[in-house]
């Protein structure tokens, strides 16, 4: 058996043992400095996350609609509206009565996220002069096309500086923010004007198609509540959605979960490109796992540091056992061992110790062979789980009293 040697020290024995063995508060630190780099990085990105959305403005489900007096809300433009004369109705789903409309209606288009491709169906073939507040890509394609999204800008108040009379009565504005966009004249079906214009697109465009207008607003400042006090955004606003005697305010509910226009999976939203490098990175993972398994060669047995005497391993496995109340699995490493030492002594082969159809042919033999009836003997070989310590105890005496007077018959 190897020995080793206890560590050496001026102190007495527990102080060696304190000394040799790490505190609390070394185990503590060593945590600390191994996970405190990942700590900062996840504290990174949550601040990241928390600025992010402190700068991207609020919405809500009340945006743009025209019966809320909460400050994102357009209640106030519409009563203006119908103080100077304008009808305003609001419809909360596109009806196909919307196609018998003609020209002098003015038809407010907002959260065109939420139109189905059967609402822009119903748009496009109405007469009324369209006001789209914001578009999506989708509904700009099919509403307005030649028109593109060309960026956003934050900057605030801005001059006409076009020709369209509604622009130019109104005078400066205050967008906020605001979406640019810009027009393809070889894509329109008629002329247009781009007013509020910057470096990289319009704030406002207007197509004159045949026998209506489309316009295009990328900002919400105009029509909202809280806005409309500042600079021309009352007029403006007045100006785009009531130049007529009515006006068609649509503010649709939300859809049915995926029928909305143009909507896409996610693998269908993802680009190429991050296609390309997902199934690349695949791949790499794939082959450098086949190239660590290659490494991989036969079992090496290496000489144990410290031999166990085998008293001390099956008392440690009792231990556990008992600590976890697995009486059960006790008792059948009980039997087990019993068997494999009995089947030697009554001539039959190995196998049959852990053979069940070996099992009445054992039970016969070691009564006959020893004072125990055939139904103890199959209860102490064979039988149920203890139900408590003691008889665990008790099943230990039966076995070793069943193997000596085998070993004795």
């Amino acid at each position: 058996m190897v020995m080793q040697a206890p560590p050496t020290g001026t102190g007495t024995g527990g102080g060696a043992g304190t000394a040799a063995e790490p505190s609390a508060r070394q185990v503590a630190g060593r945590r600390w400095r191994a996970s405190r780099g990942i700590l900062a990085a996840l504290l990174a990105l949550a601040l990241i996350a928390v600025i992010l959305a402190a700068l991207r403005p609020s919405s809500s489900a009340e945006s743009l609609d025209p019966e809320s007096p909460r400050p994102e809300g357009g209640r106030a433009l519409a009563a203006i509206l119908a103080q100077h004369g304008t009808r305003v109705d609001i419809a909360r789903s596109v009806d196909p009565a919307l196609v018998s409309h003609g020209p002098g209606t003015t038809l407010v288009v907002t959260h065109s996220e939420r139109l189905t491709d059967a609402d822009l169906t119903i748009l496009r073939s109405s007469q009324a002069n369209l006001v789209l507040v914001q578009p999506t890509p989708y509904a700009l394609y099919d509403l307005a096309p030649g028109i593109d999204v060309t960026g956003t800008t934050y900057s605030d108040v801005d001059a006409p500086g076009c020709g369209l009379q509604a622009a130019n009565l109104a005078g400066p504005v205050s967008f906020q923010e605001s979406f640019l966009y810009e027009a393809d004249p070889g894509a329109m079906q008629g002329d247009s004007t781009a007013c509020y214009t910057e470096t990289d697109g319009a704030r406002l465009v207007q197509v004159q198609e045949p026998g209506r207008t489309v316009t295009v607003l990328g900002s919400t400042a105009p029509l909202v509540n809280e806005h409309l006090e500042n600079e021309g955004n009352a007029a403006l606003g007045m100006n785009l959605a009531g130049p007529g005697a009515h006006t068609v305010w649509l503010m649709p509910d939300l859809p049915e979960p995926g029928t909305a226009a143009g909507g896409r999976s996610l693998t269908d939203l993802l680009p190429f490109g991050v296609k390309l490098f997902v199934l690349g990175l695949l791949v790499a993972v794939l082959l450098v796992a086949l190239w660590r398994a290659r490494r991989l060669g036969p079992v090496v047995a290496e000489a144990l540091p410290v031999v166990v005497r085998s008293a001390e391993t099956v008392e440690g496995r009792a231990r556990l056992y008992r600590a976890s109340r697995a009486r059960d699995r006790a008792a059948e490493a009980l039997r087990a061992g019993a068997r494999d030492r009995l089947v030697p002594l009554l001539g039959l082969p190995r196998s049959a110790a852990q053979d069940p159809a070996a099992a009445q042919q054992i039970v016969s033999a070691v009564a006959g062979r020893s004072t125990y009836e055939e139904a103890a003997v199959g209860g102490a070989l064979y039988g149920p789980e203890p139900v408590d310590d003691a008889g665990l105890l008790a099943l230990t005496d039966v076995l070793d009293d069943l193997e000596r007077q085998v070993r004795q018959s």
